[in-house]
């Protein structure tokens, strides 16, 4: 492993450790009872898809080292793995916010596609290796 995807995989193994203090943070808050049902929910979805995409991630970096990608391909692959997972998970967060909820729903969007194409650049190296 080298170049983009070693470095992309220590960014998601560092992350590692904000998702599980966010599932610390989210007992507290189901605890004070501070949001209201719809926040929770979003929270939790939010929190979920962070940890779920991040180990994802993993595997497909893991994929990625093993093949013949030029160099290019890979940090585009990588960077579209990293803002897919921001995307995805970040726009949960956003339905936090009073009033963000058409926000929030576009931003996830956003980072289903960017994940999807990360995920078919993963199988045409794999296709093509």
């Amino acid at each position: 492993m080298h170049g983009p995807t070693q470095l992309f995989t220590v960014i998601a193994l560092v992350s590692l450790p904000t998702v599980m203090y966010g599932g610390y943070a989210l007992m507290g808050v189901m605890r004070d009872r501070k949001l209201t049902e719809h926040q929770r929910t979003m929270f939790r979805a939010g929190h979920a898809h962070a940890g779920v995409l991040l180990i994802l991630a993993l595997v497909a970096l893991q994929i990625l080292s093993r093949t013949t990608l030029s160099d290019t391909t890979l940090w585009v692959t990588c960077f579209l793995l990293l803002f897919g997972i921001l995307a995805q998970s970040g726009g949960f967060f956003l339905h936090l916010i009073p009033n963000r909820g058409k926000l929030g729903g576009r931003v996830t969007s956003v980072g289903a596609v960017l994940l999807g194409a990360a995920t078919l650049l993963t199988a045409y190296g794999v296709a093509f290796a």
